[in-house]
C-alpha cells in the first residue's frame, strides 16, 4: 500500500435469493425502489444474526411474495464489489410448498426459460449467477407461456 493511501473497507452484505424452477422456467423479480430499480434479480434477502442462510430464505420469501418454501441445494455463490458494499450471495434451488407467488415489494416478475435470461437487466450480482443456471437440466429452452 502507497503512503498515506488507506485501504477502504466495505461492508459486507450476506443475502440468500431463490431460485425457483417451474415447468423449465425460473422465477426472476424486478425491483421496485432504490437505487437499483427495474433491474431484475432473484428473490430473497439479507441474512439477519442468528439465521441460518434457508431460515433468511424461508422468511424473505414469505415477507416478499407470500408463498412458503422449502431451500434444497446451493446452485451457486455469487460475490459482487457494489459501490456501497460487497455483496455476498447464497443462492439455492428453491421449491414453493404454499401459496401462490405474489408481488408485495416487486414491480414485476418473470418467467424465464433459457433462452430469455439475457432478455431482462439483471442486477449484476445475479448476473453472474445466470451461466451456472444456463445449464442446469430444468431449464427449457421453449419460450414461455404467455399466460405464465
Amino acid at each position: 500500500m502507497t503512503e498515506g493511501m488507506e485501504r477502504k473497507t466495505m461492508k459486507i452484505v450476506n443475502v440468500a435469493a431463490a431460485i425457483v424452477i417451474e415447468d423449465g422456467r425460473v422465477f426472476a423479480t424486478q425491483r421496485g425502489y432504490g437505487p437499483w430499480k427495474d433491474y431484475w434479480e432473484f428473490p430473497g434477502g439479507k441474512i439477519e444474526p442468528g439465521e441460518t442462510p434457508e431460515e433468511a430464505l424461508r422468511r424473505e420469501m414469505l415477507e416478499e411474495l407470500g408463498v412458503e418454501t422449502e431451500p434444497s441445494a446451493l446452485l451457486a455463490r455469487a460475490e459482487y464489489d457494489y459501490p456501497e458494499f460487497h455483496l455476498s450471495m447464497l443462492c439455492f434451488l428453491t421449491a414453493v410448498t404454499k401459496g401462490e407467488l405474489t408481488l408485495k415489494e416487486h414491480e414485476a416478475a418473470r418467467w424465464l426459460g433459457r433462452d430469455e435470461l439475457l432478455s431482462v437487466r439483471w442486477l449484476p450480482a445475479d448476473l453472474a449467477v445466470i451461466e451456472e443456471l444456463r445449464d442446469h437440466p430444468a431449464l427449457s429452452a421453449e419460450p414461455a407461456d404467455p399466460g405464465r
